[in-house]
């Protein structure tokens, strides 16, 4: 009895052990004798490598290969997450470089372009800056100068540059207007005596810039030559700034170019000029020309295109030929178009006074700038020097003036200008002698 009771647990624990070796699916097929589990069979727990330590299970085992197979699978996706983030992270780089190099091209363009109505034909031609022969403030608002240089009057150019240069310490750059015929004689006169430290800027004028804006008139003279008109494209020779000054070239300054330079512009105003009606040349009369003081000297009143457009013919004129601009604001009007506009205009239909008091530059000027323009210190514009060989200012008053300004027939290189001598004091000889003065014998022996 005892021993039926062993067997039949002994049955019983071979099926347990086979069930559970078999995960529950093992099945004794019919006619076949089950096997009987050995000794060597143990559960999961019992399995040992024969040094008392416990060996993983069987599904142990497979969880542990099926957990590196997952692990190595997502090393794989890891690394090749990697490279693709590396591949991107240079891709975007290398973008950023393309993308920087064509913003750098554009702005060069820019910089190259010239804006301000599309006009092209002002090109610079070299930029020299040396250093200065007495201390500048390098940390001081750079002051843009513009004059013009032909080759027949450089000298006066040369004397005006000297003149401005020995007077101040400010920070200026002057903006030369010339042809390209000229350059080479200009450059080897600035490169001589005093002249050397000033910076400069020499800039060619295209001549197609006039083309039916401008026709033959021998009665104008010098005024008809074309670097007069180059007043009317200051935001294209100097691009770069927000104010600059004009001045004609038969002018010597005698004051600090920065107190000009300061000279208060209202708002909305793009120009500041010296009056016609101050106390320095008040009606000035020139035989055969009429008044050169208001607008009736400039302009055809008897037109009606100028009646149209409401100016009082007795309103005060003013001289172009030394002005402060507010380039800023000079480019938001489009004052150069506009003065481009009057050109043509006066071209077809004859808008201009037929005995004109001055420069052909000043009846466009005139119309554009009516009552929208502010004003200079007349000491900065002492003018009417060269409209007659006599001296129609005392001594003193030359003395003190700011600015002065051989406008009319009579230069002070010439041979019958007033006050020639103070002129000559700021002229610098042409080291290629190409330009001489021309003076009597008498004017030479009184030069001090």
């Amino acid at each position: 009895m005892v021993a039926e009771d062993r067997y039949r647990q002994r049955n019983e624990g071979s099926r347990l052990l086979r069930s559970t070796a078999c995960g529950g699916r093992c099945r004794r097929q019919p006619g076949r004798p089950a096997k009987r589990l050995t000794s060597a069979v143990a559960p999961e727990a019992d399995v040992s490598d024969g040094h008392g330590q416990p060996l993983a299970p069987p599904r142990a085992i497979a969880e542990g290969g099926l957990i590196a197979n997952v692990y190595v699978r997502q090393k794989k996706r890891m690394s090749f997450r990697k490279v693709n983030i590396i591949i991107w992270v240079l891709a975007v780089v290398l973008f950023l470089l393309v993308l920087h190099h064509n913003f750098l091209s554009l702005s060069s363009l820019l910089k190259n372009d010239v804006s301000d109505s599309g006009i092209v034909g002002l090109q610079p031609i070299d930029l020299i800056a040396n250093v200065h022969q007495h201390p500048v403030n390098e940390r001081q608002e750079e002051i843009p100068v513009v004059i013009a240089a032909s080759e027949d009057r450089l000298g006066g150019t040369i004397a005006a540059i000297n003149s401005i240069h020995q007077n101040t310490r400010s920070n200026v750059i002057f903006y030369i207007v010339t042809f390209n015929s000229t350059a080479d004689h200009l450059r080897s006169w600035l490169n001589s005596g005093s002249l050397k430290s000033i910076r400069y800027k020499i800039v060619n004028f295209d001549t197609k810039l006039l083309e039916g804006k401008v026709k033959a008139d021998p009665d104008q003279g010098e005024s008809m030559k074309p670097l007069t008109f180059a007043r009317f494209y200051l935001p294209i020779l100097v691009p770069s700034a927000k104010k600059a000054i004009y001045m004609d070239d038969d002018v010597i300054v005698q004051g600090d170019i920065l107190a000009l330079y300061n000279t208060p512009l209202k708002p909305g105003h793009a120009a500041a000029f010296s009056e016609d009606c101050d106390s320095a040349s008040t009606k000035v009369i020139i035989r055969g020309a009429g008044n050169q003081y208001n607008y009736i000297g400039y302009l055809d009143y008897k037109k009606e295109r100028i009646r149209k457009l409401s100016m009082k013919a007795s309103t005060c004129s003013f001289n172009p030929g030394v002005f402060v601009a507010n380039l800023t604001e000079w480019k938001r009007q489009n004052v150069t178009n506009q003065l481009e506009k009057w050109m043509k205009l006066n071209v077809e239909e004859g808008l201009y006074s037929r005995t004109l008091a001055g420069s052909i530059t000043t009846p466009p000027l005139l119309i554009v700038f009516y009552q929208q323009h502010s004003t200079i210190d007349p000491m900065w514009n002492v003018r009417h020097l060269g409209s007659s060989a006599g001296k129609r200012y005392s001594p003193q008053f030359v003395k003190a003036a700011k600015l002065l300004h051989w406008n009319g027939h009579f230069k002070p290189w010439g041979r019958a200008a007033s006050y020639a001598d103070v002129w000559e004091k700021w002229y610098i000889p042409d080291p290629t002698g190409k330009f001489s003065l021309i003076r009597r014998h008498m004017d030479t022996s009184n030069i001090k």
